[in-house]
């Protein structure tokens, strides 16, 4: 048994160290919150913008059984939420197709092939070669080195006028190499 001037220090020790200890953990846990938050957020064009909740309408055109496999496992990766935009569902084809926000970035897998011309830029976007086609209203992102072309649709409220669309569609490069096969491009990527 311990003396009770041991014992006396020791409830001392105790009445001071609990709180000091709930302090520094309160102070600890808001702190990183607080930059948990700020690292976490990332720009849109919206942030406060209700999204609608009917479905996107996106063509979903007939696949070879290997190509709606390849694109079941693209999909298959894709986040719930592209930055802040959240997943939106389509009205066909959601093994093929995805939808973000409102106005919907849009993936379709199974898209057009496209061919650019050979003085046409081609980009190397993490390990996707992709060709962009800048529309009135939204830039076109489209691979050209993978089995099943898959084209990524940003309209101009998020990258104005193309200009850093590319940003948006790197978002699905890693998905890409990941899940889709290659294929050899003459396209210099």
């Amino acid at each position: 048994m311990a003396d009770p001037a041991s014992r006396r220090a020791a409830l001392y020790a105790t009445l001071v160290a609990v709180p000091v200890a709930i302090l520094v953990g309160v102070i600890a846990f808001a702190y990183i919150g607080s930059r948990t938050s700020k690292a976490d957020a990332k720009p849109s064009a919206s942030p406060n913008a209700v999204v609608p909740t009917g479905a996107v309408a996106i063509p979903a055109p007939k696949l070879t059984p290997a190509h709606a496999q390849a694109c079941l496992a693209f999909i298959a990766q894709l986040p719930t939420q592209l930055r802040n935009l959240p997943e939106r569902h389509v009205t066909v084809g959601p093994e093929q197709n995805a939808a973000f926000g409102e106005p919907p970035v849009t993936v379709q897998c199974g898209a057009a092939e496209v061919r650019p011309a050979p003085t046409d830029t081609v980009y190397p976007i993490s390990g996707v070669c992709w060709f962009p086609t800048t529309g009135a209203n939204a830039t076109v992102w489209t691979t050209l080195d993978r089995e099943v072309p898959v084209a990524v649709t940003v309209p101009n409220t998020y990258a104005p006028g193309g200009s850093g669309s590319a940003q948006w569609a790197a978002e699905f490069s890693a998905p890409l190499v990941s899940a889709m096969p290659s294929i050899t491009a003459p396209y210099h990527c």
